[in-house]
């Protein structure tokens, strides 16, 4: 596929999915990024029609987006799988940018952003993760230190989504003994250039 029409046609849907979700998460933003936490930069839409599509997540899940951005994994979930949706953002400006969405978007009522660094986020029910590559491996330790005490307090299956994941970010999860590699969503033939990192992992935490 020529490489200029494949971007054109993944610019254009970015743009249809904003106007039909009546939200605005387009565009990189690096102002608060810095050593441990990474830019806030949009899952493409095409990845997120993918997941949706994979059977993975349906209405009874509560999904949490670990560094939400805009919001926009949040709402396309809620709108493709009709899940209740949580996203959290150590920004202040992102967590408003995505409030500001959440005000346009039809199903508000089943979306809930709050600022709050993953480390010290406390979990409750969310019994999916979605990762985009949010922060550095030391901080995913703490998260999986409060996810696991979370299970302890409430036993459920767990699953985390890794989007365009690191190999530091792959190699933290494959050696936590509470969580087993399930399986793996390629997305390398949406884009150009066959990336490796095009893809989800998925790893499982489970009440047995």
């Amino acid at each position: 596929m020529d490489g200029n029409k494949s971007a054109n046609t993944i610019y254009l849907r970015e743009l249809d999915w904003d106007r039909k979700l009546n939200i605005h998460t387009t565009g990189r933003d690096d102002s608060d990024s810095d050593e441990q936490n990474f830019p806030y930069e949009p899952t493409p839409y095409v990845v997120l029609e993918r997941l949706s599509e994979s059977g993975y997540i349906r209405k009874e899940h509560h999904v949490l987006d670990c560094g939400c951005g805009k919001g926009r994994v949040c709402f396309f979930l809620t709108d493709a799988c009709g899940c209740r949706t949580t996203g959290i953002d150590m920004s202040e400006k992102m967590v408003q940018i995505a409030e500001n969405n959440r005000s346009r978007f039809p199903k508000k009522k089943q979306v809930d952003f709050q600022k709050c660094s993953a480390e010290y986020f406390k979990f409750t029910d969310e019994d999916i993760l979605f990762f985009f590559n949010p922060f550095t491996e030391t901080i995913l330790h703490g998260v999986i230190g409060h996810i696991r005490k979370s299970w302890c307090a409430n036993p459920r299956q767990i699953r985390l989504f890794c989007y365009y994941p690191s190999d530091e970010f792959v190699s933290c999860l494959m050696t936590e003994p509470d969580f087993i590699f399930e399986d793996e969503i390629d997305c390398r033939d949406l884009f150009d250039g066959n990336n490796a990192r095009e893809r989800i992992l998925i790893f499982k935490m489970d009440t047995v």
